[in-house]
């Protein structure tokens, strides 16, 4: 059962919550030690225990998984980083606090990439997690623990983060849902920044309502995030079912170019064709600006891990190296505490801000990135939707792309609408070499209902 249908039983008195949080660990304790998505779990009969109280909530009080750079007071927030390893925040985020006002418990939190940075999973201080459809494979990142623990049924949920496609990556590599709300309709208060521009929360899930369910939970404006939207919350289950006739769907030509392989190149032709079999038309467009997407992301992401990441010095935290003076103990912590991802991500990011290169990258990337949200608003103007692949490949397998620039062309479907600031949700879309293979839906700003709704119309006929 999806979430959705584990709280319809439990209101009916079918099954009781702890036979799901049984069912639950019975599961973990198969697979957990292969694909390795958690890094710290409640105990289950903590869960029993106060779910009691939680019956008459929306979420009756089930468990619900959480990425490892959200603040929580309960669990260690280590962000996949031996400078935070035992770090314990002293306030939840504030899309954790809608989940447990709303009955919801933490399950426990899952690996990531070190501070969201990468598409693997591989870059965890604590070991990577591992694709639950072929433990050789990478889950995808930086939220692959999250999209992991879902696909291998040791979550019902899951609450992820999406810079430049962590959230539906993964999602399309295990194959599960994955939604990156618009920027600033679910506050970032309580996660651990990234790059606070494009840095957005989102869910990862069994299924389309399921993923409404709790973006229905967790949206909604916070007064403590300055770039919150003041929009009021939405109940996003309650127009699914209103299908896609006469909708006009945009598959750009970057995104399927002749390198993707006759295999996902078939897919595409077969999403075209449920689309107009469930009454929408589907067009060829342009999105010529794709190409500059990638280099125009890592130099606005990493300017901004740079400044963020500042704040790991060695004298806070946990990760303090003795040194003869203030500077020395600043490089000997962070050469210790952070990976070698990460430092990378830095050296460039402060390389983009320095004096007399600052305009010439930073802010070239920032004018390009308004070309491609203008872009997006063109396009809009003509479709509905614009679909095509989530990722040009399914799972590659673990230690195979060494080289950062081979990585970071994973995210290359994934970066143009999170720099465009648009929502964009990954749907299974049938399987290549026999792993799962992601269709992308992007929709315009803050129309998360149509894009909802589009999802869920395709979902059932691509299964």
């Amino acid at each position: 059962m999806d979430l959705i249908g584990v709280l319809e039983a439990l209101s009916q008195g079918k099954t009781a919550l702890g036979e799901i949080i049984d069912g639950l660990w019975e599961c973990i304790g198969e697979v957990e030690p292969t694909v390795r998505a958690f890094l710290s779990l409640a105990a289950p009969e903590d869960l029993k225990r106060r779910g009691v109280k939680l019956a008459g909530r929306t979420l009756r009080g089930v468990p619900i998984a959480v990425k490892d750079n959200i603040s929580t007071v309960d669990f260690p927030t280590t962000c996949g980083s031996r400078f935070l390893k035992s770090f314990r925040p002293v306030f939840d985020a504030t899309a954790v606090e809608r989940l447990r006002a709303a009955g919801a418990q933490v399950q426990g939190k899952t690996n990531l990439d070190e501070f969201a940075m990468g598409s693997s999973t591989e870059h965890s201080a604590f070991g990577p997690t591992r694709n639950p459809n072929d433990p050789e494979r990478v889950p995808g990142g930086s939220s692959g623990g999250s999209a992991a623990a879902v696909a291998a049924g040791e979550a019902l949920a899951a609450l992820g983060s999406d810079t430049g496609g962590s959230v539906r990556q993964p999602a399309a590599l295990c194959g599960v849902v994955g939604l990156k709300p618009t920027y600033g309709l679910v506050p970032r208060w309580g996660l651990v920044a990234f790059a606070s521009s494009l840095d957005q929360i989102g869910p990862i899930t069994r299924s389309v309502r399921d993923c409404a369910l709790i973006l229905s939970v967790i949206a909604g404006h916070d007064p403590r995030d300055s770039t919150s939207l003041p929009v009021v919350p939405q109940d996003y289950v309650t127009e699914l079912e209103g299908g896609i006739e006469g909708w006009k769907f945009g598959l750009p030509k970057e995104y399927a170019p002749r390198e993707l392989g006759t295999k996902a190149l078939a897919l595409i032709d077969r999403w075209a064709s449920v689309i107009e079999e469930l009454g929408g038309e589907v067009v060829e467009i342009s999105l010529p600006l794709t190409e500059f997407a990638l280099p125009a992301y890592y130099l606005i992401s990493s300017a901004e891990a740079s400044a963020n990441l500042a704040r790991f010095d060695g004298v806070r935290y946990t990760v303090s190296v003795p040194a003869e003076d203030v500077r020395a103990m600043i490089a000997a912590s962070r050469t210790l505490g952070f990976g070698r991802e990460v430092k990378r991500r830095i050296m460039l990011g402060t390389f983009a801000l320095s004096a007399g290169y600052y305009d010439r990258y930073y802010g070239k990337a920032q004018r390009v990135r308004t070309l491609i949200a203008h872009e997006f608003a063109e396009a809009f103007q003509e479709v509905d939707i614009v679909f095509g692949p989530t990722s040009p490949t399914p799972a590659f397998k673990l230690g195979e792309k060494a080289d950062p620039i081979a990585m970071y062309l994973s995210d290359i479907f994934t970066l143009p609408s999170s720099l465009a600031g648009v929502p964009a949700i990954s749907i299974p879309g049938g399987k290549v070499q026999g792993l799962p293979f992601g269709l992308q839906l992007i929709a315009p700003r803050l129309e998360e209902m149509k894009l909802l709704r589009a999802a869920y119309a395709l979902e059932g006929d691509l299964a």
